[in-house]
């Protein structure tokens, strides 16, 4: 292993109860890392023996095939016919690489036999390519992929347009991984009208039951800032604000984008990083006016207006 020492935080200590409960790699022992206590003595090491130091060594070494891709239709379990080199590793000669190529398309084609299964695979390059246009994390492209599959276990796919059902289902992973996205971000990278996405997103979550938590201001606040090329002292004073209207109980009943949007806006204005309510409002997907209105209701906001007289 490459760490010596790794937190443990399932376990306590029972003489103190404290949970800083390091694991020692080299003795095998978990100690307390409050008292030094030794709680367990006979850990064992789940990790590899080897060690590599490059992609090329570690795949050398690894005698286990990759992970389950829930991605895949077949989550990445079936056999495929590998590349240009044959089972001793050469090379395949050119006049033979034709056949191997339509070996490859008919082994595709028939691990693909029901129609059901081939639009899965349709589904999936759309959840991939737009996952890829939202710059989302891998857990919530797998997200997306079992929301679709449960879609057509539930017999949701009919009638419906792929597209828009794989658009939805992205958005619902978006905010089941709590990863902010607008829905007009996913209508943007889909290229599908917001309406159709966002009626068809109230469709699934009510087939497969889901209980999303509404998303709060705060929870736009480092992607709008990002977005935007704000720094750090900007995202902090944003949520200073964001936390003062919740005190005061002004952000109840008003769109989290909104709010966060404007909260941004009075932000960069106080951190003297000035933006536009106009680039504050392509970002957010809302418009300047919402902008505007939010702006008028939140803490700092006189502070904000006097710098931008001075300006």
């Amino acid at each position: 292993m490459t760490e010596t020492y790794k937190l443990e935080e399932t376990t306590r200590c029972p003489e103190c109860n404290s949970a800083r409960i390091i694991q020692d790699y080299h003795r095998g022992e978990l100690v307390c890392n409050n008292c030094g206590l030794v709680v367990n003595d006979t850990v064992i090491d789940e990790g590899p023996e080897w060690r590599a130091f490059d992609a090329e060594e570690r795949d050398s070494k690894a005698r286990t095939g990759p992970p389950i891709d829930y991605r895949a239709a077949d989550r990445d379990l079936s056999t495929r016919i590998g590349g240009n080199r044959d089972s001793y590793g050469n090379a395949i000669p050119s006049k033979s690489r034709s056949q191997v190529y339509r070996l490859k398309k008919w082994h595709q084609r028939l691990g693909t036999k029901s129609s059901w299964q081939r639009k899965l695979q349709t589904a999936l390059l759309s959840l991939d390519t737009l996952a890829s246009s939202l710059n989302l994390p891998r857990n919530v492209r797998e997200t997306a992929t079992l929301l679709y599959k449960q879609a057509i276990k539930k017999d949701f796919i009919k009638g419906r347009k792929i597209d828009s059902v794989a658009a939805a289902a992205m958005y619902a992973a978006c905010r089941q991984c709590g990863v902010p996205r607008t829905l007009d971000d996913v209508a943007n990278a889909a290229e599908m009208d917001r309406k159709e996405i966002g009626r068809t997103y109230r469709y699934l979550a009510r087939e497969l039951d889901l209980h999303l938590i509404p998303n709060t201001p705060q929870d736009y606040v480092d992607y709008f800032a990002s977005q935007l090329n704000l720094s750090q002292q900007a995202k902090t004073k944003a949520l200073d604000i964001l936390r003062q209207a919740d005190e005061r109980g002004l952000t109840s009943g008003r769109g989290p984008t909104s709010v966060a949007a404007a909260a941004v806006y009075i932000a960069a204005i106080l951190c003297d990083e000035h933006r536009t309510q106009q680039e504050i409002a392509e970002v957010a997907g809302v418009t300047e006016v919402t902008i505007r209105n939010r702006y008028k209701e939140l803490p700092e906001r006189e502070e904000a207006e006097a710098l931008l007289q001075m300006q």
